[in-house]
């Protein structure tokens, strides 16, 4: 009984230890999607879509729910939003070239079409994200438009 009390003990020191070192918040001053936004042409309601299902984890900025500020689900979300910036980055459009712009908005109609996107794990706690067949096929039109310009 004695090990289990250690070992319970170093994982409640551990956990509390944890919440004074927090990842870096993906947050990012200004307009951070201008260019894509200039470029691509969403009309209200892609851009309403891209904002509740896209932007957080695919931008330099994130808008982190309360239960961000607890680990380890702060190191959870910054894995996320990391991997999904590396995946795509809306606010780095004005540095990809054409052909990386079409593979991306194909990705985009591809992941949209499947399923894949947004994650399950997004939906679950941001209800909004959940699209609907209406709001993919508004999605993937706005994504084979903007395509035809690369």
């Amino acid at each position: 009984m004695k090990i289990v009390k250690k070992i319970a003990i170093a994982l409640l020191v551990i956990f509390v230890g944890m919440q004074f070192y927090r990842p870096e918040k993906n947050q990012a001053e200004g307009d951070y999607v201008a260019a894509f936004e200039a470029e691509t042409q969403p009309n209200t309601e892609v851009k309403e879509i891209l904002q509740s299902a896209c932007y957080d984890c695919h931008s330099a900025n994130t808008e982190y729910p309360w239960y961000n500020n607890i680990a380890p689900v702060s190191y959870w979300l910054a894995g996320h939003v990391k991997e999904g910036k590396e995946h795509l980055n809306f606010s780095d459009w004005e540095n990809y070239t054409d052909k990386k712009k079409d593979h991306k908005l194909e990705e985009v109609v591809e992941e949209v079409k499947k399923g894949g996107m947004p994650l399950k794990e997004y939906t679950w706690t941001h209800g909004d994200a959940r699209l609907t067949e209406a709001q993919i096929s508004a999605l993937v039109s706005w994504a084979d438009a903007a395509r035809a310009k690369y």
